[in-house]
């Protein structure tokens, strides 16, 4: 069964243990190190202070977390929102995804905000199809916008007007 709950500084390494592979091994983000528990445990400290930090766990273990965050710097982007959701691989198609994207949604339209978007790398299909079923439009392509593995990669922005 998945729990929601917010996250607190004290689940860096659990978040880590789901982060950093991704970070590493993959091009579903950009971010080009992996992130120290110190650095996550800040990340989650400045995010459910301002918006929302949310963990999935089955029993006692993290499955997977939500984030969102102001899109971009500056007052007249600050109803615009932007999100990240990461799902244990053991987790994957399990409704985690679902759940936690759900959570931050709800968490953004209470606070008022009006859009929610992703940023998502071009060649990840599967998050391209889940953003799809939950409603997201394809609102445009950057090509060659990240670089990493030696490679650029296009980045696709989906979002989701929340009003």
């Amino acid at each position: 069964m998945i729990r929601l709950r917010d996250a607190r500084p004290g689940d860096a390494a659990g978040i880590g243990a789901i982060w950093n592979p991704i970070i590493r091994d993959t091009a579903v983000t950009f971010w080009p190190t992996e992130r120290s528990e110190a650095e996550i445990a800040q990340i989650i400290a400045e995010r459910v202070a301002s918006h929302a930090f949310i963990l999935a766990e089955d029993g006692t273990r993290i499955t997977g977390f939500a984030t969102y965050k102001q899109f971009r710097d500056g007052a007249g982007y600050s109803r615009s929102m932007e999100h990240t959701v990461y799902i244990a691989p053991e987790a994957q198609g399990s409704g985690t995804g679902r759940a936690l994207l759900t959570a931050v949604e709800d968490h953004a339209r209470r606070a008022g905000h009006r859009l929610m978007i992703g940023a998502i790398t071009g060649s990840n299909a599967g998050s391209l199809r889940f953003h799809a079923r939950m409603g997201y439009a394809d609102w445009g392509r950057i090509p060659a916008a990240g670089w990493k593995f030696g490679q650029f990669h296009d980045l696709v922005l989906m979002g989701k007007d929340l009003a």
